[in-house]
């Protein structure tokens, strides 16, 4: 396969993406698959059973016989009830607004469906995450449930015989204060529910609802921009870059617009000139500091109230399940907070492991991996996305989009435009004038915008990628 070399690199020509790189996700679904099949068998297999005491009234509660959440319901909430909201936003909302003219359709459902693959993998390995540790543990430490002794049936009438050996001296001898009874005391013929008796930390309704919910709320904030406003840090990447279609910005037919004199677009104080900052000095830098709050405060706004709501829904939802385990006797207060954890530690892992960060990412998943390294990378290799230790671009991103020639070829006459005339020369890179960039420099200009020309483009390429 030829390839170019490119100031950032060598691009292949177009191609289409390996079946390597399908196989290695189709594997890991599998992997989850197993992970969840594991923790399935881990859920019912018999549990340890920690000694307790028959006084101890942290564990002399009533048995609810009708959940708040059954196990049933908590599973369509926390599991089906992500899975549908993140197909219908993946389907309807991607890619967005960002999608230059002309752009085939093919690429836009290719997108539309990666995003939804990744936002269900993310899913299933917060869940299968949870689920595996969460079910490990219930039956590795065996504590004992709140309802505890409303399903053990005690046989009082031998209490001695379940005495165990190292309290039999302690402790009131007329009471049972102080003296702990081994498990085999319980003859409640219900083996199912005596087991689950001993199966209270940590809370299996509390981490896959975490797990589920905390991980859509991240999703729909993801999707819908809805973070804190914030300031970007110096040297953050160009806007156009978390486009839908980046590379099509580049085409020959997209201009770019001069820039307005309204509002400083640089996100960064400190990028502006000491002219700009200068022109109206006043006393002790007063001007100055003004003219800087007034280009950092216009460069972010706060969501609207509603889509903050629409992302801690699930997260309320979460919370509520997870209490209502409290009031149905089911677990200790610890045994909530700690399964909690466990699913939205699992939540936060799984969804920056398959997406870009809420704040700076725009909303989209990480691309995929590179054919070379579809199932190993090995040591020395600091990313999953590159071909080879060169840093060639992966195939199956949508720069392929784009034919790679004709790109190639209208950079070499870009720099040629250069040498000859630098001023008007626009870079590949940014899309920017030399004088544009000047003009951003300067107090009251915004930064100049990406439009298409009324022509529709009609650029494809043979490999056009997620």
């Amino acid at each position: 396969m030829d390839n170019f070399d490119l100031p950032r690199g060598s691009v292949h020509r177009p191609g289409r993406t390996s079946w390597v790189v399908g196989a290695s996700y189709v594997f890991d679904w599998v992997v989850l698959a197993a992970f969840g099949a594991v923790g399935y068998v881990l859920g019912h297999i018999t549990p340890n059973k920690r000694p307790f005491s028959l006084d101890d009234r942290n564990i002399a509660f009533p048995f609810t016989e009708e959940e708040t959440v059954p196990a049933w319901l908590a599973t369509i909430i926390s599991v089906f009830g992500p899975i549908v909201f993140i197909t219908i936003i993946s389907l309807v909302f991607v890619p967005g607004a960002t999608v230059p003219r002309g752009t085939p359709s093919r690429l836009i459902w290719q997108r539309r469906l990666w995003e939804l693959h990744i936002g269900l993998l993310g899913l299933a390995l917060s869940m299968c995450a949870s689920w595996f540790i969460t079910n490990a543990m219930k039956n590795l430490f065996g504590k004992p449930r709140p309802d505890l002794l409303s399903r053990c049936q005690p046989d009082l009438e031998n209490l001695n015989k379940y005495l165990i050996s190292a309290t039999k001296t302690f402790g009131d001898i007329a009471t049972m204060a102080g003296k702990l009874v081994d498990p085999s005391i319980c003859k409640n013929p219900d083996k199912s529910k005596l087991d689950d008796g001993f199966r209270s930390y940590p809370s299996g309704h509390s981490s896959s609802a975490a797990a589920g919910l905390i991980y859509l709320s991240l999703f729909i904030a993801s999707k819908f921009a809805i973070t804190i406003p914030f300031v970007p840090p110096s040297g953050a990447t160009d806007a156009a870059a978390f486009t839908a279609f980046p590379s099509r910005t580049r085409l020959p037919n997209i201009k770019v617009s001069a820039p307005d004199s309204y509002e400083m677009t640089s996100r960064d104080p400190t990028t502006h000139t000491n002219s700009s900052l200068e022109s109206n000095p006043g006393p002790k830098g007063v001007s100055r500091h003004n003219q800087t709050i007034f280009a950092v405060r216009r460069q972010a706004a706060a969501p609207p109230i509603y889509l903050l709501v629409l992302a801690v829904l699930p997260f309320f939802a979460s919370v509520y399940i997870a209490g209502s385990r409290w009031w149905d006797f089911r677990h200790h207060a610890f045994d909530i907070l700690f399964g909690y954890g466990i699913g939205t530690i699992s939540a936060f892992f799984a969804f920056y492991y398959y997406h870009l960060p809420i704040s700076t990412g725009a909303g989209w998943a990480w691309g995929p991996r590179s054919a070379e390294k579809a199932f190993w990378a090995g040591v020395g290799s600091s990313s999953y996305a590159t071909d080879h230790l060169r840093g060639e671009y992966r195939r199956g991103d949508e720069e392929e989009a784009l034919p790679v020639v004709a790109t190639h070829e209208h950079e070499q006459r870009d720099r040629r435009d250069a040498e000859r005339d630098p001023a008007p020369f626009v870079t590949r890179d940014t899309g920017l004038s030399t004088a544009s960039s000047v003009a951003m420099s300067m107090p009251g200009s915004r930064k100049p915008t990406l439009e298409l020309d009324s022509r529709e483009t009609s650029y494809r390429g043979a490999g056009d990628r997620i």
